[in-house]
């Protein structure tokens, strides 16, 4: 999965400078700020889209069923045992794909890192925690932040992840990502309302 052109406009509209009205990647009608997305199956990135478009080329509309609307939903889970899904990282997003694969994201000051983690694995995770059996592919996925003694488990919509990887992108410094990123990634999690 490419978040860059949904990680590009995010990383411009959280800059230090006036930001670029958005505008639907569809028919190019202004959006407000907040909007919907549309996940494109075929260049594997989010599309902003306005109300109308949403609607008209989600799911079997006439996109040709290649676009498919990211959901709204937050739902704040117990903790999750990540561990066992062989990521090394404590602040990542797990994605289930529609042909069973699943892939873990971490955000880098370059971006999202990617790895794809055992099926199995993550099976036996979702015996724990059913709730993870709901996430919707391609569209959803389970954010973790076990950094610094958070303790944040979600599920979140796509767009959501790629606002976080932004956030750590815009606000990294050095090697090591100074004293401004990891604050900023709190105040992300705090920010995180659960909706259904």
């Amino acid at each position: 999965m490419s978040p860059e052109g949904a990680l590009a406009r995010l990383i411009r509209s959280s800059a230090d400078r006036p930001a670029e009205a958005e505008a639907c990647e569809l028919c190019a009608a202004p959006v407000p700020e907040e909007h919907a997305h549309l996940y494109d199956t075929v260049e594997a990135e989010l599309r902003c889209a306005c109300g109308p478009c949403s609607v008209l080329f989600a799911g079997d509309g006439a996109g040709g069923g290649h676009f498919r609307l990211v959901p709204r939903r937050r739902v704040r889970l117990r903790r999750v045992d990540t561990q066992t899904l062989g990521v090394p990282v404590g602040l990542v997003f797990f994605v289930p794909h529609t042909d069973g694969t699943i892939t873990a994201q971490g955000p880098s000051p370059a971006g999202a890192m990617r790895w794809e983690v055992d099926a199995a694995a993550w099976r036996q995770a979702g015996e724990r925690c059913p709730e993870l059996a709901t996430v919707e592919p391609e569209v959803e996925a389970l954010l973790v932040n076990t950094v610094r003694g958070q303790d944040h488990h979600w599920i979140v919509p796509l767009d959501d992840c790629f606002r976080m990887v932004a956030v750590v992108r815009r606000e990294w410094r050095g090697l090591s990502g100074g004293g401004r990123v990891w604050p900023a990634v709190e105040e992300f999690f705090a920010g995180l309302t659960e909706r259904r």
